[in-house]
């Protein structure tokens, strides 16, 4: 932490904007906030502006929830994908990981996160709904749970597999080549890639 008060209001407001990032502590924020003031002034608006756009412009699949530049995402569009596979995952970054182990060419739910009565989270704010409505849509033959292997991600799994169970889809989860704790987004490239091969059937 940094204890000696800072010379400028204006470059205090800015190192806390910057520490209420994710992973971003203050002493990290500080030197982030001293790096663009070494730019050239035509580079910090051109940053400043992307952020903006970036608030302003990107959407969110209405199919999936992934995210887009259009109403329906690119995987989504994607004939050349195997449309009978769904792949429910927690958020975006879980997408993110199991595409860059090219193991799986189906297509994506995003829940946007996992059941936690500890947190406040109950199944209506996730995209649970959508899910349960595009399965009874008759397109899948299998739905693929790919949700990090805790307590709050088999609570999730089981919950939404009792809203399944009247369906004939196939229900499988990722084999547990993931270290139970574990986020699926910190996950290696080939232990997740093989859990997505080596997936089973969910009981």
């Amino acid at each position: 932490m940094i204890n000696r008060p800072f010379s400028s209001s204006v470059l205090e407001a800015a190192v806390d904007a910057f520490a209420s990032l994710p992973g971003i502590g203050r002493k990290t924020a500080l030197r982030l906030v001293l790096h663009l003031l070494r730019q050239e002034d035509s580079h910090v608006e051109n940053f400043g502006k992307l952020l903006t756009t970036l608030k302003q412009d990107i959407h969110y699949c209405t199919v999936c929830h992934n995210i887009s530049d259009t109403d329906v995402c690119s995987i989504c569009q994607d004939s050349s994908r195997d449309r009978t596979k769904l792949c429910v995952v927690e958020n975006i970054l879980d997408v993110m990981a199991i595409e860059n182990t090219m193991q799986y060419n189906g297509l994506y739910h995003i829940l946007g996160g996992v059941i936690s009565p500890m947190d406040g989270i109950g199944p209506a704010d996730l995209e649970i709904a959508s899910l349960i409505d595009r399965v009874k849509s008759g397109e899948f033959s299998e739905v693929i749970f790919a949700l990090s292997p805790t307590m709050e991600g088999d609570t999730t799994a089981f919950f939404i597999s009792r809203q399944l169970s009247g369906t004939n889809v196939r229900l499988s989860v990722i084999a547990r080549g993931i270290a139970v704790g574990n986020s699926l987004e910190y996950a290696d490239e080939l232990s997740l890639g093989r859990s997505i091969v080596n997936r089973t059937k969910m009981e």
